[in-house]
């Protein structure tokens, strides 16, 4: 998938609005962590504490859509608002970081394992872009 995302950024006209790189594999982790996530809620809702998931499935369920929203806004490259991504991008952060937390208090349930990892990896590609962000800041202002 990292492959698709890069080349569909490298047909833009005026090319990525940032960074290629960094800006394909945070696109690519919120695509990977939104279905993750969603699977994770799905898997929790056949588990026989389900009741004592709940917190988890709400966090898996937001993140998912705070995923989603996030990559999809990064998919677009003409004219983009820099401060909105960059909230954009601050807010998934903090849904993969608070999700993965909670995915760790249940993490004898393998699949809350996996979502874990999977919500850490967008967390830290979210923070990888926002440094690239800060790097260019005088370079990128739209």
């Amino acid at each position: 998938m990292p492959e698709t995302v890069t080349e569909m950024l490298r047909t833009t006209p005026r090319g990525p609005f940032i960074q290629e790189d960094a800006l394909a594999r945070c696109i690519d982790a919120c695509v990977g962590c939104a279905q993750t996530c969603i699977a994770c809620a799905d898997a929790c809702l056949g588990e026989d504490d389900v009741k004592l998931l709940a917190r988890c499935i709400r966090l898996d369920l937001d993140c998912s859509d705070v995923c989603e929203t996030t990559g999809r806004l990064l998919s677009r490259q003409e004219q983009p608002d820099l401060e909105l991504l960059r909230r954009t991008i601050e807010v998934c952060e903090l849904a993969c970081r608070t999700c993965a937390e909670e995915c760790a208090r249940h993490r004898h349930h393998e699949h809350c394992r996996i979502c874990e990892q999977s919500c850490h990896a967008c967390e830290q590609a979210c923070r990888q872009l926002l440094a690239v962000f800060d790097r260019a800041r005088p370079q990128v202002q739209a």
